[in-house]
């Protein structure tokens, strides 16, 4: 019995691990998705380049409504003033055939565009010019949907208790006359059957409708994204938010996969992933909505993403003082023990003129030098970890750096004139094989790697903005030269001219004329030219 009670035990404690692990798994997911948006997006450019070209050579003007109704649907979750330009389009053409259920039916889509971007006004304008009883069978639940949409986002848009509730019913409203159109058991049925039940407040059974509509094979990508999505917002009001997270994980992917522009998911999931601490992925997603609602053009969604965005990015923020201060306290440590070693070895060297005693001294500080230069080695490998550090990094090690090898000579010059003072020659002796330019261009060296593994395009679009003739041509072993160290650096954020020649080793006039010189010879004009080094792209 003990057993049995210990394994349970262990099963439930294991439970949140698991359900962690899966939403990692998931985020990881999403990420490759992300990366894959352009891909997807492409091919829907494709078919709708396929789709004018098909409308150019219509013959008619019925072939032309049919092509405007497909170039409309394929832009109307896409872009809002493209689905609006080809509704108007479809309304054009429909006057044309003198044909009033096609004229209704264009004013639908036009209405559906204004909607779905948020302008509410013009959409109630929209909704008032159409005549239901021009309106086929087949256009009366799109007519009363379209209604029922339009009073549930006023509610959601007024948000208080005077408006809200009487939106919310009159949406109801037209949703039960959209419903008794639709077959029972169809997606349409079930999808906003389930959201009446959630505006009326009887959430347990929306619920049970939408873990049925997610069970159910055969689902498109988009009617899988609007579930999922719709049904995180009730594990939401839930407090279940490890749930909503892994449905709006799967919402999202499935908005990228469909090419769907006008949504809530990458926000939501932003929020929730906001809430729980994770500010890298909430960054990843708040920027995919961000981009989302440009691209679509939803005015709505913009306004709303700016209440989460500051958060989320002064939170970005204060995680890279506070690994700015790691790195700062790495610096300090790297330079006390490089001080620790030259004492230890004036120490060393002191000793070897004494005794027997002396000698045991000088072991035990050999071996102290030991274990110093085993920690130097681990430190210089946790500095190459730095490799894959963000652009802010870069520039603020190398500035570091450069204060450091400034310390250092400062540190030689006393130490020479201590030398010289108390004329120890031999200590003066190994005190000048310090090769401070040596140590340098090593820095440099490391920095044209570092900088070209995060920017393996630079040289080739550095040069893009010249002529042939004028283009840098690299010596044999050189990585960068100073040209483009310079504007590597201003491509990092690093625009003060002080602190470039800082590090760089030379004086402020010297930078001013080197940038001068390259902007002269570009064919772009000198007040662009840094603004098209910083539109340079990572690899």
């Amino acid at each position: 019995m003990r057993k049995l009670l210990l394994i349970a035990v262990w099963v439930l404690s294991s439970i949140p691990l698991f359900a962690q692990q899966n939403i990692e798994s998931a985020l990881e997911h999403l990420d490759q998705t992300i990366q894959q948006a352009p891909l997807f997006d492409s091919l829907k450019e494709k078919a709708i380049q396929q789709t004018k070209s098909a409308l150019q050579a219509a013959p008619d003007q019925a072939g032309r409504f049919n092509l405007c109704l497909k170039l409309y649907e394929e832009y109307k979750s896409y872009r809002y003033d493209s689905a609006y330009s080809y509704a108007l389009k479809l309304q054009d053409a429909a006057e044309q055939l003198h044909d009033e259920a096609l004229i209704q039916q264009a004013k639908l889509k036009v209405c559906f565009s204004l909607l779905s971007a948020g302008l509410f006004k013009d959409a109630a304008d929209s909704l008032n010019s159409i005549h239901p009883r021009f309106l086929p069978a087949q256009l009366e639940t799109e007519y009363f949907l379209l209604l029922g949409r339009f009073y549930y986002d006023m509610a959601d848009y007024a948000n208080d208790s005077y408006h809200t509730p009487g939106n919310v019913a009159e949406g109801s409203r037209y949703l039960d006359s959209a419903l008794v159109r639709m077959p029972p058991g169809s997606f349409d049925y079930e999808y906003y059957s389930g959201l009446k039940d959630i505006r009326l407040g009887q959430k347990d059974r929306a619920l049970e409708t939408y873990k049925r509509l997610m069970a159910r094979k055969g689902l498109t990508e988009h009617e899988v994204a609007l579930t999922a999505s719709t049904l995180a917002d009730i594990y939401i009001q839930k407090q279940q938010n490890d749930d909503a997270i892994a449905l709006l994980i799967e919402a999202t992917i499935a908005d990228i996969k469909s090419c769907t522009k006008e949504t809530s998911a990458a926000y939501n999931l932003a929020t929730l992933l906001y809430r729980k601490g994770n500010v890298k992925d909430a960054s990843t997603c708040i920027q995919l909505a961000i981009s989302d609602a440009a691209s679509y053009g939803a005015r709505h969604r913009k306004v709303r993403i700016t209440d989460i965005l500051p958060l989320i990015e002064s939170e970005k923020l204060l995680l890279v003082k506070k690994q700015e201060k790691t790195w700062i306290t790495y610096a300090v440590i790297v330079t006390f023990l490089l001080i620790g070693v030259v004492v230890l070895t004036i120490t060393v060297l002191r000793q070897v003129k004494k005794l027997k005693v002396a000698q045991q001294i000088i072991t035990q500080a050999h071996v102290k030098e030991q274990e110093i230069n085993h920690r130097l080695i681990e430190a210089n490998n946790n500095l190459q970890e730095a490799n894959n550090i963000k652009e802010e990094y870069i520039g603020y090690f190398f500035t570091a750096n450069s204060e450091f090898f400034e310390k250092m000579e400062k540190f030689k010059k006393n130490l020479e004139a201590k030398i010289k003072d108390r004329k120890f020659d031999e200590i003066k002796s190994l005190t000048g094989k310090i090769d401070l330019k040596a140590e340098k261009d090593y820095l440099l060296a490391d920095f044209d790697r570092i900088f070209l593994k995060l920017f393996p395009h630079f040289k080739g679009e550095f040069n893009a903005l010249f002529n042939h003739e004028d283009q840098i041509e690299l010596k044999d072993g050189e990585l960068m030269n100073t040209d483009l160290r310079i504007f590597a650096l201003i491509r990092l954020g690093i625009s003060d001219t002080e602190k470039i020649a800082h590090i760089l080793q030379y004086s402020g006039n010297t930078i001013n004329t080197y940038k001068t010189r390259i902007k002269n010879k570009s064919i772009v004009p000198n007040e662009e030219f840094e603004r098209r080094i910083m539109k340079i792209q990572g690899g």
